[in-house]
């Protein structure tokens, strides 16, 4: 279900977020939807969407010097929205997800068991669940419409996909987020085990950081006191909903599950604890 439009021409639907126009701009507005393995599940998460618009205005400002972003106000929005929507320039998005790797788990991990590699790069043997790698990997997917997935994409085919000088702008950059966030969680007992990104030109062909960053939605967190390789970590994130509705035996096809109550509730603090750690902030 996407967001009443309160009088902007809608431009677009995702899995988490609705876009509208206001004139030059975009209005980009995160929705307490919640999507696992590509599919949007019927019950939302409290206060995700404000948890989730929080947090990446909060490491945007962190990220700067490192690739310009896209927001323009998070306070010039509209009344409904304030709070969960960002102001935000035009870009042309990237067909990349931009995903960065620094620890064994999730669809890595079970490539890695199969091959001894995530996509095009190989990695030593001997890895189990959770294990940190000997440097951070770039491991991007196609991008998926709702209900779709994304598809596994080597370094070779994202630069068939925008030119190999695009390519390696959008490794670079997507390893230099991942380090900078890594170091400055890690200061906050957090680790980063992977997270994913996405970068747009602005119609001069600069490029920008877009949608969301290094939040629970697009990333796993750890406590670095209870990482323990060798088993599933504990996550402030939604790996807890994704394991979840694996227990019920879910196809994932759509319609996808109803969340009960004490799963939404500690989906919710769980968010929420990662938000306040990294913050300091105490969430209002």
């Amino acid at each position: 279900m996407s967001e009443p439009s309160f009088g902007l021409p809608h431009v677009y639907s995702g899995k988490v977020r609705d876009i509208f126009e206001d004139g030059d701009d975009l209005i980009l507005v995160a929705s307490d939807r919640i999507s696992v393995y590509d599919v949007v599940l019927p019950t939302p998460i409290p206060d995700k969407g404000r948890i989730l618009t929080a947090l990446s205005l909060w490491w945007f400002e962190r990220l700067a010097d490192l690739v310009p972003n896209h927001v323009i106000s998070s306070t010039d929005v509209p009344e409904p929205f304030r709070g969960r929507a960002i102001r935000c320039r035009r870009l042309s998005m990237l067909p990349v997800e931009c995903i960065a790797r620094g620890y064994l788990t999730g669809s890595g991990l079970a490539e890695y068991t199969r091959t001894g590699r995530i996509r095009d790069v190989a990695l030593p043997p001997g890895l189990v669940e959770g294990s940190r790698l000997p440097e951070p990997v770039f491991t991007p997917t196609s991008k998926a419409t709702t209900g779709e997935h994304d598809a596994p994409m080597t370094f070779a085919e994202v630069a068939a996909t925008v030119g190999e000088e695009t390519a390696e702008e959008l490794r670079r950059i997507t390893l230099e987020i991942y380090r900078r966030g890594s170091e400055i969680a890690a200061e906050r007992g957090i680790l980063i085990a992977d997270t994913k990104v996405e970068l747009g030109r602005t119609a001069d062909g600069t490029l920008m950081l877009a949608d969301e960053v290094l939040t629970p939605d697009s990333s796993r967190f750890w406590p670095a006191d209870a990482w323990q390789p060798g088993r599933p970590q504990y996550a402030f994130d939604k790996q807890y909903v994704r394991d979840w509705v694996a227990s019920t035996g879910w196809d994932r096809r759509p319609p996808g599950p109803e969340l009960p109550d004490e799963v939404v509730e500690a989906t919710r603090q769980r968010y929420i604890e990662v938000y306040e750690r990294l913050t300091g902030d105490r969430w209002r």
